[in-house]
C-alpha cells in the first residue's frame, strides 16, 4: 500500500475521531458539505491534501475550545468556506436551527440594501390641509408624517469609529419647526399631528420578551422614530446620605411619569437601582440607593407611544418659538381619505440608506433595522398581518438560494426569540452579497475585529485583528458571529459560528469565539491550490 494512501487512511480515522468527540449520538463534524454541493459555486471538487491538513488542524483547535465546559454544555453550529471558490473548509451542525440574535441583521440590512439600494432616502414632512392667511395664521392642523426615517435625531454622519452626536436629541424636529417658522407661521388653530400610519400598527413583533421594552434596544415600532424612540432619565444624588435623588426625564415626554424613590446613600455605598414599567403603563418607578457625590446615573428609557410623543415634542418646539397653538398634540396611527394633496410645509430628507445600514450593523441597533425591512416591504404597498409582511424578506432569501425553511423570522433585529436560522443560510446570504453591486456599503457595514463597533474590544493583539469583518450576535444564553475573514495570504472566508444555550458567563462564549477566529485565521491562511487569483478585496 502506498503511503500516500496510509496517510490518508489515518486522516480518515482522526477526523472520525474528531466526529465523536463532538457528537451526542450523532456526528456533527464534517470536512465537506453532505450534498456535495456548494451553494453558487456549482459541483464540489475534492480537497487537496493541504486542505484536509488544515482542516484537521482547525478541528483539533475548535475541540480544544468547544469539547470542555461550559462551552460544551451548549450548541454549536459552524461553517466557513472560501469565498472565491466556495469550498467547504469546515462545518459542523451547519444545517441545524440557531437562535441568530443580532445576526439577524445580516439578513435585514441585505434586504434593504437589494430592495432600495444605498443611495435611498427617507422623506419626513410637516403636512397641511388648511390654509395659511396673511396674518401667518394656519387653519388647520400640521402633520408630522413619518415615513420611516431611523435617524430623525442628533447623530452625525457618516459613522466613523464610533458615534458622534451633535446638538440637541430633538434636532431634527426643531429643524422643521424652524422651517414653518420661515415660513411666516405664528398661529396653528389645529392640532399638532403625528401620523405614523405608513406603516401598520404594529409596535412589538412576536418573540419579543417583556423586559425588551423598557429599555432603548426594545424601543417600539413607528414609521415615526425621534431619538431612536428612547428619553434620558438622568438621576443625580445629592450631597449627603439621606437627601433625596434629583430625576429628570429629557426629552420631556407624555409617555409616562416618573415615580422617584431613590434616596442617597453613604459615599462609599454601591449604587443599587431597581427600574419598572409594567405594559401598558404610563408610569416609571424608579427605587432604591446611590452614593452621595457620585457623577450622575442616564438611564436611556424606551417610548412606548412614539407619534403621541413626536407630536407633544413638535408641539412644545413651536411654542417656544412663538407659535400659538390651539388644539392639541395626538397621534394618528391610521390613514385619513381625503380629496386632494396635502400642502408640505417642511421637509427632512435622511442620509443615504448606506450610511444608516452601517449604523445598524456596526452598534446593533436594533429599531433601525426593523424600519428598514418594513421600508423596503412598503415599496411594495401596506401589508396586513406580520405575516404578510415577513413574505417580503422570505421571497428575497428565496431568491438568493437559501434552502425553503432554512430561516424563520419573526422581527428584522434578531431581538425575537422566534427568529431561526442554519449557518448555511447565513454563509448562502454572505456569498450572494458579495457578487451584488451594494456589497462595498454592506461589508464597510460589518464590525472590525479590535477596530470598531461590536467588535472593537475583541481580538485585539491577535492575528484576527483587523481582518474579522462580522456581525455579532447577543441575547440570553445566544452568542454568534457570522461574516467575513480576510487572511495574511489575502485569502477571503466566508463564515458563520452560531452558539445557543451557552449557561456560563457572558465573556466565556464570546472568548471562544474568538479563538476560533484566531484558529480560522491562521488555519485556513494557505490559498487552495489551482486558484484564479488573488481575492479581490472591496474597492
Amino acid at each position: 500500500m502506498k503511503k500516500e494512501k496510509i496517510a490518508a487512511r489515518r486522516l480518515a480515522v482522526m477526523l472520525v475521531s474528531l466526529m465523536v468527540v463532538f457528537g451526542s449520538g450523532t456526528s456533527r463534524l464534517h470536512a465537506q458539505s453532505k450534498s456535495g454541493t456548494n451553494a453558487g459555486h456549482g459541483a464540489a471538487k475534492k480537497p487537496s491534501a493541504a486542505a484536509r491538513k488544515a482542516t484537521a488542524k482547525f478541528a483539533a483547535r475548535a475541540e480544544t475550545l468547544l469539547g470542555s465546559a461550559p462551552a460544551s454544555k451548549g450548541e454549536w453550529g459552524l461553517l466557513i468556506v472560501d469565498a472565491e471558490s466556495g469550498e467547504t473548509l469546515f462545518e459542523q451542525n451547519a444545517d441545524r436551527y440557531f437562535l441568530p440574535a443580532s445576526n439577524m441583521k445580516l439578513f435585514s440590512t441585505a434586504l434593504a440594501l437589494a430592495k432600495l439600494g444605498p443611495d435611498f432616502r427617507f422623506r419626513t414632512t410637516l403636512e397641511t390641509r388648511g390654509t395659511i392667511s396673511d396674518e401667518g395664521i394656519l387653519a388647520g392642523d400640521v402633520v408630522l408624517v413619518g415615513r420611516g426615517d431611523p435617524n430623525l435625531s442628533n447623530r452625525r454622519f457618516p459613522y466613523e469609529l464610533k458615534e458622534e452626536f451633535d446638538g440637541p436629541p430633538e434636532k431634527a424636529l426643531a429643524q422643521l419647526a424652524d422651517a414653518l417658522v420661515a415660513k411666516g407661521v405664528k398661529e396653528i388653530s389645529g392640532d399638532v399631528i403625528g401620523d405614523d400610519s405608513y406603516f401598520p400598527r404594529e409596535r412589538y413583533p412576536n418573540g419579543w420578551e417583556i423586559d425588551d421594552m423598557v429599555w432603548e434596544y426594545g424601543a417600539a415600532i413607528s414609521s415615526i422614530v425621534v431619538n431612536d424612540n428612547t428619553v434620558t432619565l438622568t438621576l443625580t444624588p445629592g450631597e449627603q446620605a439621606g437627601n433625596g435623588v434629583q430625576a429628570v426625564v429629557s426629552p420631556a415626554t407624555p409617555d409616562f411619569t416618573v415615580e422617584n424613590r431613590v434616596v442617597t446613600s453613604a459615599a462609599d455605598v454601591k449604587s443599587d437601582l431597581t427600574l419598572t414599567r409594567d405594559p401598558g403603563a404610563n408610569i416609571v418607578v424608579v427605587k432604591g440607593t446611590l452614593p452621595a457625590r457620585s457623577t450622575p446615573r442616564k438611564l436611556v428609557l424606551a417610548i412606548e407611544e412614539p407619534a403621541q410623543h413626536a407630536a407633544a415634542l413638535l408641539k412644545r418646539l413651536l411654542e417656544e418659538r412663538g407659535i400659538k397653538i390651539g388644539g392639541v398634540a395626538r397621534a394618528q396611527h391610521d390613514s385619513v381619505e381625503a380629496s386632494g394633496a396635502p400642502t408640505v410645509l417642511a421637509e427632512h430628507v435622511s442620509v443615504p440608506l448606506g450610511d444608516s445600514v452601517k449604523l445598524v450593523n456596526k452598534i446593533s441597533q436594533n429599531l433601525h433595522a426593523e424600519m428598514l425591512v418594513r421600508t423596503a416591504a412598503r415599496q411594495n404597498g401596506r401589508w396586513t398581518t406580520p405575516e404578510e409582511l415577513m413574505k417580503v424578506p422570505a421571497d428575497f432569501y428565496a431568491a438568493v438560494g437559501i434552502a425553503p425553511g432554512d430561516v424563520v423570522q419573526t422581527d428584522a433585529s434578531g431581538l425575537s426569540r422566534h427568529d431561526l436560522v442554519t449557518p448555511r443560510a447565513v454563509m448562502t446570504l454572505l456569498s450572494f452579497a458579495q457578487k451584488q453591486p451594494w456589497f462595498l456599503p454592506y461589508y464597510d457595514s460589518l464590525p472590525v475585529a479590535g477596530v470598531d463597533g461590536t467588535l472593537e474590544d475583541r481580538m485585539k493583539n491577535t492575528p484576527a485583528a483587523g481582518r474579522i469583518h462580522a456581525k455579532t450576535g447577543s441575547v440570553e444564553h445566544v452568542r454568534t458571529l457570522s461574516g467575513f475573514a480576510e487572511t495574511l495570504s489575502g485569502r477571503r472566508l466566508i463564515f458563520s459560528f452560531l452558539s445557543n444555550n451557552q449557561g456560563g458567563k457572558s465573556h466565556e462564549a464570546a472568548d471562544a469565539l474568538t479563538g476560533l477566529c484566531v484558529a480560522m485565521s491562521e488555519e485556513f491562511n494557505v490559498a487552495p491550490a489551482k486558484r484564479a487569483g488573488k481575492q479581490k478585496r472591496p474597492q
